[in-house]
């Protein structure tokens, strides 16, 4: 295990494409997140935030999961709006979230996680695109391990403008991702995201918890797509809307 760690990490930091890692670290989620941690333990590089990933109720039925799993964002893999991002063959497709900016005092709170009380937490909201894919020569889905293993599939996330956080709610708002050059446009609706965005949060913060995390600084969560993976058809402009919340593009190239 060292070893095949070894090389993705390798190949997660310098942008590399590696052969495929063992099934046996991807079939069983459990497993997968135990490689994933592994490795990120082995990167010494900040940490900006963290993803939860599976979080489509569709998806986890399909994949006979219970839950969505999370992991952990790095600075280099997290751009401003309108920033380029390249693709490879074994990019997945590219994703429209709701993220939140969470205050490091979060770590504080002693009491049972709800999704009231979290609110307090959360300093600001934005739009965000998530590029997904993997580090190995690897196609499709085939258990949420896949995703979970190779640093939750994370390619690059692209944050549009952050708005102060105010207590609307999320459980069904429109949202849309386009490529006017291809002709490609995706409705979605953030109550796709486990049940909805807050409730994402809330997952990805008790796992925090339970894995004994703290960070001394202020945090980002990405809670999830809202219009699923989505193929990228071609290279150019993806721009995505959320209602009430702002927009996001990035250059694919």
């Amino acid at each position: 295990m060292n070893l095949l760690a070894n090389k993705l990490v390798d190949a997660f930091l310098k942008k590399k494409i590696i052969s495929p890692i063992p099934i046996k670290y991807c079939k069983n989620i459990d497993k997968a997140n135990e490689f994933r941690k592994f490795c990120e333990k082995k990167i010494n590089k900040p940490i900006i935030g963290f993803k939860a990933g599976g979080t489509g109720i569709a998806l986890l039925k399909k994949l006979k999961e219970k839950e969505p799993f999370y992991a952990s964002v790095y600075e280099q893999n997290f751009l401003k709006n309108n920033k380029s991002v390249k693709v490879n063959e074994f990019t997945l497709g590219i994703e429209l979230e709701v993220c939140y900016l969470i205050k490091a005092n979060f770590f504080n709170l002693k009491k049972l996680i709800t999704k009231n009380n979290i609110k307090k937490y959360i300093s600001h909201m934005a739009p965000c695109i998530e590029v997904v894919g993997y580090r190995q020569r690897k196609k499709g889905i085939k258990t949420l391990g896949d995703l979970a293993s190779d640093f939750g599939a994370n390619v690059k996330f692209i944050i549009g403008a952050k708005k102060k956080f105010r207590n609307i709610k999320f459980n069904n708002l429109k949202t849309n991702i386009s490529n006017k050059k291809v002709n490609q446009s995706v409705n979605g609706n953030t109550g796709t995201v486990y049940i909805d965005p807050i409730n994402a949060l809330k997952f990805v913060l008790m796992k925090l918890r339970k894995d004994k995390i703290k960070l001394n600084k202020n945090f980002y969560v990405f809670t999830g797509s809202t219009v699923g993976v989505v193929p990228i058809l071609g290279k150019g402009i993806y721009s995505g809307k959320i209602e009430k919340l702002g927009s996001v593009s990035t250059k694919i190239i």
